[in-house]
């Protein structure tokens, strides 16, 4: 692959991680804003909010991890790339960071997560 078809990448794969995001965290606003009327409404619908953050939680989890696991692969091949452009040398050096959305981001959902489930059930 050339520079120009690795940055290609590098940017859709930075769109499916932004992008993978977007759900689970609107879910997660509007389950906080709901959490009073979630709990009236009785258990099988705060269970049913409850599955409805985890499958999304899972699912952009899973997606923020592939993504950013090919955006560190796509920062690799850039490294060992013979002339690399200013651009590429700073893929390059945000290719570490992505271990924040690999980690980091998922347990933040996580901890939410499970404040939500005590407000709601507890």
């Amino acid at each position: 692959m050339t520079e120009k078809d690795l940055l290609e990448l590098w940017l859709r794969t930075r769109n499916q991680l932004v992008i993978s995001q977007l759900a689970p965290t609107f879910l997660l606003i509007t389950t906080v804003g709901l959490v009073g009327t979630i709990r009236e409404l009785g258990l099988y619908v705060s269970l049913a909010a409850a599955g409805i953050l985890l499958a999304s939680g899972i699912l952009g989890a899973l997606v923020q991890y592939s993504a950013s696991v090919e955006g560190q692969a796509i920062a690799t091949d850039l490294k060992n790339m013979p002339s690399k452009s200013v651009v590429a040398s700073r893929v390059i050096s945000l290719g570490p960071w992505l271990n924040v959305s690999k980690f980091v981001t998922p347990a933040i959902f996580s901890a939410i997560f499970a404040f939500l489930l005590l407000a709601l059930f507890g």
